[in-house]
């Protein structure tokens, strides 16, 4: 499965950390899909390539299983999604890491899970339609190798859908369980415990208080003029006698 370490949300790293190639080529589901990518190539190449053929008294062409049309075109349509689904999620999971927002990346995990699961089963159809039909094939002028190759990826097919359906369900499950974020919490008081010698309270000697002798007449006021004087005396010689007449 991905590294766990650290921090992360639906079996990615948290945004922000970068992108490692080599880190994301050695992942198991990433190593799965490709397998998964390679045998729907293979399936349906196989038939588009060699899986039609004419009989000797017909030109026209039939499906190699059991000339059943239906078969090939199912085991076609399947395959041909499957490869362009396997590339679509190959970039949805390296693009995972840079996604911020955790809801983003549960409905993409949620996409991945449902269609893993689907196509696990379509694959499943594929195979027993194919084998059913092989069964009843008459070889006479038909590719085998390329008929039993059809087969034996599309069995190989429901393995590795069953897998990366149970790394979708994984890291679904997951979500963001890891994310831890720190929070404070404030210690609830301990009224048993006693003071520790360097916090222990010391002893409180009130000192007295002697006020001392406040006088608020002084006994020595300095002199001051008045502000206003009712009969000035006229500014000059003071020995100044009028004239008698």
């Amino acid at each position: 499965m991905e590294e766990t370490a650290g921090a992360s949300a639906y079996g990615a790293s948290l945004a922000g950390g970068g992108f490692d190639f080599y880190k994301f080529i050695r992942q198991p589901p990433t190593i799965v899909r490709i397998l998964s990518w390679i045998f729907a190539l293979v399936v349906f190449a196989s038939i588009t390539t060699e899986g039609y053929i004419n009989s000797t008294h017909s030109a026209q062409v039939k499906c190699m299983f059991n000339q059943n049309d239906s078969a090939c075109h199912y085991a076609i349509g399947i395959g041909v999604i499957a490869f362009l689904a396997c590339v679509g999620f190959l970039v949805l999971d390296a693009y995972m890491p840079f996604m911020s927002n955790a809801q983003e990346r549960k409905y993409a995990v949620m996409a991945d899970l449902g269609f893993s699961g689907v196509w696990c089963f379509l694959w499943f159809v594929c195979f027993c339609l194919l084998a059913s039909e092989w069964a009843k094939t008459h070889v006479t002028g038909i590719p085998e190798n390329a008929a039993r190759a059809t087969v034996a990826f599309s069995f190989f097919s429901i393995a590795t859908w069953g897998l990366l359906t149970y790394f979708a369900l994984i890291r679904f499950r997951r979500g963001v369980s890891e994310v831890t974020i720190p929070t404070y919490t404030e210690p609830q008081p301990d009224h048993h415990t006693a003071y520790p010698p360097t916090y222990a309270p010391t002893s409180y000697n009130p000192t007295t208080y002697t006020p001392t002798t406040y006088n608020p007449y002084p006994s020595k006021v300095p002199d001051m003029q008045p502000p206003f004087q009712p009969n000035p005396q006229p500014q000059g010689d003071a020995d100044y006698q009028p004239p008698n007449y």
